[in-house]
């Protein structure tokens, strides 16, 4: 296939339509209000910052949702991954490193899972990165709790996360748990774990605690990114070498930080390309 081919695929959504796309379904994390969100019912603030495109952003969050998009019947690989959206935890990129990419997945054969999560620097709110990451770890409990439902192999089921969702991605796959054989509600008895994980220009933790058990990871970045690739991809694939974790590193020569899935002619534009190549060769894919 030519790089051309390569990247007309790869440019979501070209190729997202209808024939090869259900519908998406929006579902609510939680029964009634978030946890640490009770009695909070402020207005989601939605900015568009396309020119000719759909780039949207969402800030204020207190009611987060997961969006689903799933592949046909025909085409579903029975692989799902969680899509977490970048922002600096300020707001969502809900678009680029959202819906696109969901949408790109579920062409591919991949059900696509948007995670509209609650934001640790909304003015006004106490949220933190255990507050995005407890609804991080409750959409993967509904995936596996509907798996059946949706087509999903449990055991296939990964997180992708862009930037400061790069970031709740790496918590996911180091602070999970098997879940609550006793509790009341089936879905607090699914697992949290992610079974792989791809952080795209992710901002590292601090602390990652990177095991044995972390999932296998693929890691996307660019050379000339603000958010300097050492410190950040680098650093998060030397822990998952030293703890003998599979993992896949692609530093590109330019990009710039925030390229989400959008074709703009630049070397990173190829990553979903390899990332599928990855999923084939780990066993998460099926190659076609």
């Amino acid at each position: 296939m030519s790089f051309t081919r390569a990247l007309s695929i790869i440019a979501a959504p070209l190729l997202c339509t209808a024939s090869l796309l259900a519908d998406p379904i929006v579902v609510g994390l939680w029964p009634g209000d978030a946890p640490g969100s009770e009695g909070l019912h402020g207005e989601e603030v939605w900015t568009e910052r396309g020119e000719g495109i759909v780039d949207r952003a969402v800030a204020n969050v207190d009611k987060p949702t997961m969006t689903v998009y799933l592949p046909l019947k025909g085409n579903n690989s029975g692989a799902a991954i969680l899509v977490a959206p970048g922002g600096a935890y300020r707001h969502l990129a809900i678009d680029k490193e959202g819906h696109d990419v969901a949408k790109w997945l579920a062409s591919i054969g991949i059900a696509g899972l948007v995670v509209k999560y609650r934001l640790p620097r909304t003015k006004g709110r106490s949220y933190s990165y255990d507050t995005a990451l407890a609804d991080a770890q409750r959409a993967l409990r509904i995936a596996r709790a509907r798996a059946e439902e949706w087509g999903i192999d449990p055991k296939r089921l990964g997180m992708m996360g862009f930037s400061a969702g790069g970031h709740l991605a790496m918590l996911a796959g180091t602070k999970f748990d098997a879940g609550d054989p006793a509790a009341k509600d089936p879905i607090e008895r699914q697992s949290s774990r992610p079974d792989f994980l791809a952080p795209i220009y992710p901002a590292a933790p601090k602390e990652m605690n990177i095991t044995k058990e972390t999932p296998p990871t693929f890691l996307v970045h660019a050379n000339d990114d603000g958010l300097a690739a050492e410190k950040n991809s680098v650093r998060i694939y030397l822990g998952l070498k030293e703890a003998g974790v599979p993992a896949e590193l692609h530093i590109y020569s330019g990009g710039g930080h925030g390229f989400g899935i959008r074709n703009r002619r630049i070397p990173t534009s190829s990553w979903p390309l390899r990332f599928e190549e990855w999923l084939v060769d780990r066993g998460f894919l099926t190659s076609k």
